[in-house]
């Protein structure tokens, strides 16, 4: 195993893969280094000496400046370390896309097209699951979509995966872009294929309506969808449980089929982010995002307050100016949602980040785009747009967890790939593989954690593990339960972006 890592020749810095004690000698580089103090796993030190003002450079970019004068082998962090951002910026289209990025994406065509054995549905868009969901149009009725989901579960039999409830607080009380977006979400939900069929719960009087959610939803398989207005029935756990056995019936009726790899979308996301997380699973996300890409597959980042600083490595991978300008549009307006909000657009990492060795939002998003790997951007949707395009795109959503995991689902994700450092339980919509960045989180929260990236830094390759997490993804596309889901979770949460009435 290694003990530290210089990740770029470029850097002026190395990472502690373990504790380091003061004094330890290193050679990093060609250059022997003495830790002139204790280095915390995942937190960097200085390789060279760096005056106050100058960059500090990590992943062959400026993480930051040095607040102060800082000596070889002495620990970098947010005492003497500050973020070079600036508000909004001026952007100037540089390509780095070749022509054989165009052509193959960058990661490895398999000589026999990969497969995995999913759901065929009636508009034929692909699942990887056959669940039963209850979709509340207001939270008004949240209780009773859980109620029904409670007592739907003797359903779970034949190729039916699961029957859950999805409560939300929205829906009426909001106004404008706002409400929008909720009945947009809404609509993507019910036409998800990862469901077999779904139950749509009204009130009655909210805003987000059945009748008026009709105009967002468009056409639908009626046997898949169906509709229940509790102000408008006696007894709506009755009518409740007799339109949910019916949907129960015509899922039952889909078994899973050969699909080629190449109808597969997978998000990715990372939260609880360590200092490993940019050398090991956030890298190992993006090699196995260019080998999806390189089959005809389709991936997505999201978390756009995490691309600061980092944004500009994206935008030059953007396949046309035309993608070039929406990736800067959709930095500038992600900047100025907080603006409007008069919040600091820097107010990041969080107290997890720094604790695992992350000093500043640079530091952080160039850990985090890693994800990404190399192939080039095709598409940049915005929040609760369905993806148009195979290959790598960018979507607008925060970097909360919950609201950015259910963005990527909302956009057509069928999986989510989540990294992290620092262990998380919580579900999306969708099948979410929980991906380590160091064995200690593996081995400590086996319940939680389903790939160990750690190994990266142990005794497997990056492409190695690439390969072994494509295989997983295939696996879990066919039916393989992730932790979360057998803890029996799943979870999801709505952009709230306006005024609550």
């Amino acid at each position: 195993m290694q003990d530290v890592v210089k990740i770029h020749e470029q850097d002026n810095v190395a990472v502690a893969l373990r504790p380091v004690k003061q004094g330890e000698v290193f050679m990093v580089g060609g250059r022997e280094v003495v830790t002139a103090e204790e280095i915390p796993q995942g937190h960097k030190f200085a390789l060279v000496p760096i005056k106050a003002g100058e960059e500090v450079i990590k992943y062959g970019f400026r993480i930051g400046y040095a607040r102060e004068d800082i000596f070889p082998g002495q620990w970098i962090h947010v005492h003497n370390i500050t973020t070079a951002l600036g508000d909004l910026l001026t952007y100037t289209y540089k390509p780095t896309v070749t022509k054989t990025q165009q052509d193959l994406s960058a990661g490895t065509q398999h000589a026999k097209r990969p497969c995995f054995q999913g759901f065929r549905r009636s508009d034929g868009k692909a699942g990887v699951r056959n669940e039963l969901w209850i979709v509340p149009t207001v939270g008004c009725v949240n209780s009773i979509a859980q109620a029904i989901a409670l007592s739907g579960q003797k359903y779970v039999k034949g190729s039916i995966d699961a029957v859950a409830a999805f409560p939300h607080p929205y829906g009426c009380s909001q106004m404008g872009e706002d409400q929008e977006n909720t009945r947009k979400i809404l609509a993507d939900m019910i036409h998800h294929p990862n469901a077999g069929g779904i139950l749509v719960l009204g009130l009655g009087c909210e805003n987000s309506n059945i009748p008026v959610l009709m105009d967002y939803i468009g056409e639908y398989d009626k046997k898949r969808v169906r509709f229940l207005q509790c102000q408008d029935v006696e007894d709506e756990m009755e009518e409740a449980m007799k339109l949910l056995g019916e949907l129960a019936d015509y899922a039952g009726s889909f078994q899973r089929e050969s699909i080629d790899a190449s109808e597969l979308i997978v998000g990715m996301k990372c939260g609880g982010s360590d200092g490993l997380s940019g050398i090991t699973a956030n890298p190992v996300v993006g090699a196995f995002s260019d080998i999806l890409c390189a089959n005809g597959g389709t991936t997505i980042l999201t978390e756009v307050p995490e691309m600061f600083g980092a944004e500009t490595i994206l935008m030059n991978r953007c396949e046309t100016p035309e993608l070039f300008d929406q990736t800067v549009n959709l930095i500038n307006d992600f900047k100025n949602y907080f603006k409007r909000h008069d919040q600091t657009i820097y107010e990041n990492p969080s107290p997890g980040n720094k604790k695992g060795g992350i000093s500043t939002l640079e530091d952080k998003s160039l850990g985090c785009t890693q994800k990404s790997g190399s192939s080039p951007v095709k598409g940049v949707l915005a929040y609760t747009e369905p993806v148009k395009v195979k290959g790598l795109n960018l979507l607008s959503a925060p970097g909360n967890d919950l609201v950015a995991s259910t963005a990527l689902a909302m956009s057509g994700a069928q999986i989510v790939l989540f990294t992290t450092g620092r262990g998380t339980p919580f579900a999306s919509p969708v099948p979410t593989i929980k991906i380590s960045s160091n064995t200690r989180l593996a081995g400590h929260k086996e319940k939680w954690i389903d790939f160990n990236a750690g190994r990266m830094v142990e005794d497997k390759t990056k492409e190695d593990l690439a390969e072994a997490l494509f295989s997983l993804v295939l696996e879990v596309a066919s039916g393989k339960r992730v932790k979360s889901e057998e803890a029996g979770y799943h979870d999801w949460a709505i952009f709230k972006q306006g005024v609550t009435l």
